[in-house]
């Protein structure tokens, strides 16, 4: 009895570690979904029936509030619910807005080639930020895209 007692109280407290490592985030935020499937549910817990199932990894995301391991998240439709945090990634994505292709230019510039065009639905990962243009690679390509025509990061926001 005291070897399962010691037991679940080196289990509890690698639990309470792990959670205590991650840091709290200030919402919102901006996330992707790590996973190849991850259901959003109407509450934060697996008690709570599921709304959506989300079949495509790195679908930008936006984290709205935090309760213990869950997540609200908003979906590029402005749908919202809750997620495992374990279901999420820090990579930044972003999806292709608009009503027709966007180009892809060579540099942060419209006077610039376009390497290719990308259909609105489109998700790629950014890698840096400024100036109003995101560099947006999907697959092997890339190329920069302005923000304006993506959904995945805050009007005038800068990263590297």
């Amino acid at each position: 009895m005291k070897r399962i007692a010691a037991l679940l109280l080196v289990v509890f407290g690698i639990a309470s570690l792990s959670a205590a490592a991650q840091p709290r985030r200030e919402t919102p935020y901006w996330a992707s979904i790590a996973s190849g499937e991850a259901m959003m549910r109407r509450g934060p817990g697996r008690n709570y029936p599921g709304e959506w199932l989300y079949v495509r990894r790195d679908l930008p995301i936006r984290v709205v509030e935090v309760y213990q391991e869950w997540r609200k998240i908003e979906d590029p439709g402005g749908t919202q619910g809750w997620m495992l945090s374990s279901l999420l990634s820090d990579t930044r994505t972003a999806i292709v807005r608009g009503n027709g292709p966007q180009p892809l230019h060579e540099r942060a510039d419209a006077a610039s080639p376009a390497r290719f065009r990308a259909e609105p639905g489109v998700v790629g990962r950014i890698s840096r930020c400024a100036g109003g243009w995101c560099r947006l690679d999907v697959g092997n390509r890339g190329g920069f895209i302005r923000a304006d025509q993506i959904w995945g990061v805050n009007p005038g926001e800068t990263m590297d």
